[in-house]
């Protein structure tokens, strides 16, 4: 799946990596529960600068867009493509795009969707973006959550063929092998009913 709009002499700006941000943001609730733990985070993303910036104003701010960002991934999964778009059009109007010429870490010249503002400010431009290009380009469907039992995490389902259920292999496999034992009871079950 290409998330790249690609402009003059191929600058782009790669909204799938926005639209990954909200998904991360979304599934890292346990993390994101103090000023540390988002640093942390930041950091670990490659937003070092973002990261020496975080204040606790941020942290509430994301805390409260990844309960928004949530219901546009619960909406999305629930088939209900009309409410998930009032909720990023509602996000859109909240964090407006301020596109800006970035260079960095020895790329050439490309566009960043904002590089100005609170560190929250930034975050909820690009993954609302994000969200809304993939939803606007590749379809809603695209949007999910978990369908592991007791697993709510968002994903991005990048898949060629639109197969994606699971946030992750580690929740695929876990169904996998759980439907496998089950199968294998009810086998036994059957043998020993015709046994009796």
């Amino acid at each position: 799946m290409s998330g790249l709009i690609t402009y003059n002499r191929g600058s782009h700006v790669d909204f799938t990596s926005y639209a990954k941000l909200a998904v991360l943001l979304v599934n890292e609730h346990d993390r994101l529960r103090s000023l540390d733990s988002l640093r942390e985070l930041l950091a670990e993303t490659g937003r070092k600068e973002a990261a020496a910036r975080a204040n606790r104003r941020d942290l509430d701010a994301i805390c409260e867009l990844r309960e928004e960002l949530t219901g546009v991934f619960e909406s999305a999964a629930r088939g209900d493509g009309a409410d998930a778009v009032e909720r990023l059009n509602g996000l859109l109007v909240r964090h407006p795009v301020h596109p800006q010429i970035s260079g960095h870490d020895d790329q050439p010249w490309h566009m960043h969707l904002t590089e100005g503002g609170r560190v929250a400010d930034t975050l909820a431009v690009g993954s609302v973006m994000g969200l809304a290009t993939v939803v606007t380009s590749l379809g809603m469907d695209r949007l999910g959550i978990c369908q592991a039992p007791l697993c709510r995490n968002a994903y991005l389902d990048t898949s060629s063929n639109r197969s994606r259920r699971y946030c992750s292999e580690r929740c695929a496999n876990r169904v996998n092998v759980a439907n496998y034992r089950a199968r294998k009871r009810g086998t036994a079950r059957r043998k020993a009913t015709r046994g009796q």
